[in-house]
């Protein structure tokens, strides 16, 4: 690849947790780049030797990336390709990428998907609700006031809302969506496809009581019912 006269930037989905969950395209892709911009290139290169790859590695992450992003339009426009990854998942889906897409796009340079795991779409494959239609809100905002302003907003919703949180604030937003949700039912995934995948589907009191004071670790998603739910007898953070 590179040989042409303008390079191709490809958006690379990559596992999100096993390493065998990528695609045959997806690595021919990545064998074939001139260089790959990675979110974390310590973790990008642990995925590159499992397969025996050996490809240049440059950092591209959300604190760099309006610096980077009009080096790697360059290098595109003088005819390298450029694989584009994160640490797990798809780019640009509540994860670094889009400016560089959206760069490569205004200079008129080919910009072409890879596809490969999500979290928020394996989620909602075990989930048993159907996902004829679906919103995904990926993180929620930090701010407490925003947070809650969207979860008023989930409760008028008739459709699946999948979101994104860490482990540090997930207890706090549970307590926050049964406040403003009532007790909806929910499917909680943590490490999804890793060593400690955990799956859970409950109502939201439930997950909150079975939670109790465990330290949660690892990625989680979140896939919630807004109209299902009814209220009943506060929950408590109890040991399970």
């Amino acid at each position: 690849m590179g040989d042409g006269a303008t390079g191709t930037l490809y958006v690379v989905g990559t596992p999100i947790g096993h390493l065998q969950d990528i695609t045959l395209r997806a690595l021919e892709v990545l064998k074939g780049s001139d260089l790959i911009a990675a979110e974390d290139t310590r973790r990008t290169q642990k995925l590159l030797a499992a397969y025996d790859l050996h490809v240049p590695l440059t950092s591209f992450h959300e604190h760099n990336q309006q610096a980077k992003a009009p080096r790697l339009v360059e290098r595109l426009r003088q005819g390298q390709t450029i694989s584009l990854v994160t640490d797990g998942g798809t780019p640009g889906i509540s994860d670094p990428g889009r400016e560089l897409v959206r760069q490569a796009r205004e200079a008129g340079l080919p910009v072409v998907p890879v596809p490969g795991p999500s979290a928020a779409v394996c989620a909602l494959s075990v989930c048993g609700w159907g996902a004829d239609a679906f919103t995904f809100l990926g993180f929620l905002p930090r701010r407490k006031s925003r947070r809650r302003r969207l979860l008023q907003e989930m409760a008028t919703q008739d459709r699946l809302v999948v979101l994104y949180e860490s482990p540090f604030r997930l207890k706090a937003l549970l307590t926050e969506m049964y406040d403003e949700l009532g007790d909806v039912e929910i499917l909680m995934t943590r490490e999804m496809t890793k060593i400690h995948e955990e799956i859970r589907s409950s109502r939201v009191s439930e997950l909150i009581t079975a939670l109790g004071e465990r330290i949660v670790k690892g990625e989680i998603t979140l896939v919630v019912r807004p109209d299902r739910g009814l209220k009943s007898e506060e929950p408590e953070w109890n040991e399970s």
